[in-house]
Parts: structure tokens; sequence; C-alpha cells
């Protein structure tokens, strides 16, 4: 899987294409740099002084611009000035025959980049432009995750902008205005109770509390007590009367949480309270009438619980008006670095850390990983990171160990995988997990290498060996 950052890489000997501004008043150099630069992959555009570089900045978008200094018209500190006047991401990498220290130092106090000698070391220059790109990517990237993160805090609590999330939050808003019941389902960690709350919120019952009950946490005869309520004196320990859950939400939502975990017996109670609206406190023949919207989420399918009698059929049909399935987190990647970014900004600043976002390496980390326990695990593993962190981005080291060295995944399932393998021959089966693992690393033979256990100098023969290279 390539990384998310848009992480700048050599492919096949040429750089991943990048807008290139050249400015150079010297048409010689500049057709120079020109052809060096569209060699390794770039797309350059060319201005021949400083006001036409201002120009062309605030008309189209760039991603690095390389200008000399010294230049008939306007020279390469006052381009760099009004260039950063109006983008200041923007990286300027000034280059001079006129090897200044002054000129340097008030170059990089004005926002330049970096500062590069003529004539110029070209491995230097690669170097420095792709650690530009790096950092200016990295910048954007960031930047539009804190827009979607305001975004976020002013709309619901839900985040993501996958395809499958989204068809989902599209459901809830034809769902929510309705009094039917939903039925919430999903694996552990995916965000059940948060679908429940988005339901509550956009409903006309938003006003009016939505009370939580997980089922799984009592035992079956305080479950009773807690849903119904109960009198004084009828068990022991109830010293006063007290109202259930569903009284107190009367008006409003009661969220009954893992409800497939409710006992059989009490499973019959609660039917009857859905069905006549009316519920009877422990101890009492006095039934309470109550105006409440029952949603239930679980992690177990139910329709198989009652086919094994372990859940009362009825109920789940008067439950099941409405179902909502959320969707796991393996199958909406795109919303890793969102939900990441959100995570990682609220632990920095719970543990009053100065940490800007995750090192490339690393957020590729959180990608890769198929997240068995879903956002609640994805939660959990950032704020260790964030604990762990000694800088200002999160980097590979700080992440737990199943997460910093998970495999790729593929997107076959399993079944056709061990299939498929079994029809091939051992260098068939060794040229696809090459091939796999090249696109995964965007064709960096390195990290290729790395990945697959070998040295880039065997990753190379396997490669002619396989007509590859």
């Amino acid at each position: 899987m390539q990384l998310a950052w848009g992480q700048f890489q050599l492919l096949g000997g040429k750089v991943n294409s990048s807008r290139i501004l050249v400015v150079d008043d010297d048409n010689a150099h500049r057709g120079m740099l020109r052809t060096m630069l569209r060699s390794w992959g770039f797309t350059v555009d060319e201005a021949c002084d400083g006001d036409e570089a201002v120009d062309m900045v605030r008309s189209q978008c760039m991603d690095v611009v390389l200008t000399d200094v010294r230049m008939a018209r306007m020279d390469g500190i006052n381009a760099l000035k009004s260039m950063l006047s109006y983008n200041p991401a923007l990286p300027v990498i000034l280059m001079t025959a006129y090897s200044s220290v002054e000129t340097a130092v008030d170059a990089l106090r004005l926002g330049a980049y970096d500062y590069l000698v003529k004539p110029l070391d070209f491995d230097l220059l690669k170097q420095t432009l792709q650690q530009a790109i790096d950092r200016s990517r990295h910048s954007v990237e960031n930047r539009e995750l804190r827009r979607q993160l305001t975004e976020a805090a002013e709309g619901p609590e839900i985040l993501g902008k996958s395809a499958a999330l989204q068809s989902m939050l599209r459901f809830i808003e034809t769902v929510a205005p309705t009094e039917a019941t939903v039925l919430i389902t999903g694996e552990s960690g995916t965000g059940k109770e948060l679908v429940a709350r988005a339901l509550h919120s956009a409903s006309s019952r938003a006003a009016k509390p939505m009370v939580t009950v997980n089922c799984a946490a009592l035992a079956e005869t305080l479950l009773e007590s807690e849903l119904f309520g109960h009198e004084k004196g009828s068990f022991t320990g109830a010293e006063k009367r007290r109202d259930g859950r569903f009284v107190q939400a009367d008006g409003g939502t009661l969220f009954l949480d893992e409800i497939g975990e409710m006992p059989l017996p009490l499973q019959a109670k609660l039917l009857r309270a859905l069905q006549q609206g009316e519920v009877q406190r422990v101890g009492s023949d006095t039934p309470i009438n109550v105006n409440v919207r029952v949603l239930a989420a679980t992690n177990r399918d139910l329709r198989n619980e009652t086919r094994e009698r372990r859940f009362r059929e009825d109920l789940y049909f008067r439950l099941n008006v409405i179902s909502i399935d959320v969707p796991p987190l393996r199958s909406r990647a795109d919303d890793i670095p969102l939900l990441a970014a959100n995570f990682l900004q609220r632990f920095a600043t719970r543990n009053h850390k100065n940490i800007r976002g995750f090192a490339p390496q690393a957020l590729d980390c959180l990608l890769r990983y198929p997240w068995p326990g879903n956002v609640r695990e994805l939660e959990n593993a950032v704020e260790r990171a964030v604990i762990l962190c000694r800088g200002d981005l999160v980097m590979e080291s700080d992440l737990p160990a199943n997460v910093a060295n998970a495999p790729a995944i593929e997107s076959r399932p399993t079944g056709q995988v061990d299939l498929a393998l079994a029809d091939m021959s051992l260098d068939m089966v060794e040229k696809q997990a090459i091939e796999s693992t090249l696109r995964q690393t965007g064709n960096n033979k390195s990290e290729a290498a790395r990945r697959l256990g070998i040295t880039r100098a065997t990753l190379h023969n396997k490669l002619r060996k396989y007509g590859l290279d």
C-alpha cells in the first residue's frame, strides 16, 4: 500500500512527478535545470525573473520553487518575500554563485526552505527537492485533516469520509427523524454507541435524554431493576424506591447496548414493555406508561441466536424494525488518517505534548494493520504512541509492536489465495510475492527488500530472473 501522505519515492531511477517552478534569468542555466529535473520525473515550469515567478505562484499550484538569487529585475530575496506572503507553506529553495553567509542567513530567516550554491551539486539538489516535497505534502495533508476535524467538531461525532461510512450516515439521516426501533450491529469497537447518539441527536427527541444500559454488565436481577426500577424492600438492599431507565428516558431514547447478552427470562419482560409502552417496577403491580424510543446494539448475529434459541425470535423482530450495520475499520481504511489525527490531537492536548502529526512510515503502519479491534483499538494505539513520542511527529517505533510490524493486507479473500497458491509453482509464488510487495511500496525497492526479508542486491537478481526489472 502506498503511503497516504504522498511520500516521495524513487521509481525506476526517477522521482514521482511533482511540479517545480525554476526561476532564473540565465536561459542556459534554466534550460539545463529543466532537462535535469524532467529526467528525474518532475513537471517543470519556468520564469525568467522574480516578478513572473510571483505571478505564477499566485495563479498556479507549485510544489517547490527553485530560484536564483541574483536576477536583473526582481531578485530572489524579494521574490521569496512576495511568494511566502501569499503562501507561507510553499518550499522555496534559493541558489546563487555568491556563497555569502549573510545572504543565506537572511534567506532562511525570511522563510526559505534551503540555500544551494552554484555550481549545483545535483545529488544534493535531488535530496533537497525530495525533502522539501515530503514536508510540503505532509503539511498539506495535516492542514486538510485539521480542516476536517474542525468540520467534524461542528457536526456529528462520527468521523470519516469513506464511501462505506458516508452511506451509513445518509441512512442515519433518513431513519433518525422516525420513531422506528433500530437494531445497530457490528463488530466490537466499531462505534455502535456513536451511531445511537447520532440517531438520537437528529431525532425529534434530541431535547430529551438518551439513557444507556449495558445489558452485559449486570446480573439478571440487577438488570431488571436497572431497566424497570424497584419498590422499597422488593429485594435485599432495596432501601428506597427507584425509577428504572425506561422512566428516566421518558420522552427520549433508551439505548440497550449488548442486547444479545440479555438473559431469556428478562427478554420476555422487555418485549412486553416495547409492545405495551408500559413498565412495572420490581415488587409493584402498578404499570407505568412510558414514551421511549428504543435503540439496541449487538456484536452477535441475533438471527443465528434465535435459531439456537438463545434469543427470542419475537423480540428480535420487534427490535429489528430498522437495522444499521456499522462497517469494520478494515473496510474503510480511507478514514484511518482522519481518525488517527483526531485521537492524536485529543491525547496530545491531554498529555500536554506538542505533536504535529504522524511520520509517513508510522501512518503506513496504521494503514497496513487490519485493526481487529476496530476504532477502539486504533484509539488505544494512538494514545500509547502519544505517550511514548519524544519529538513533534509520531514515529513507527512509538506504535505497538503488532501495529508497527503488520504485514501488508492482501485484497483477495484468504480462500482464493490458498486455492491459487495450490496451483502455482514455487517460482510463480515468489514472483507474485515480489510483484505484490512492489505495488504496496510504490516500487520502492529498498522497502520491498526489507519487507521480503532479503537484500536489495538479491531483489535485483530476482527482478532480472522474472523479467520484472
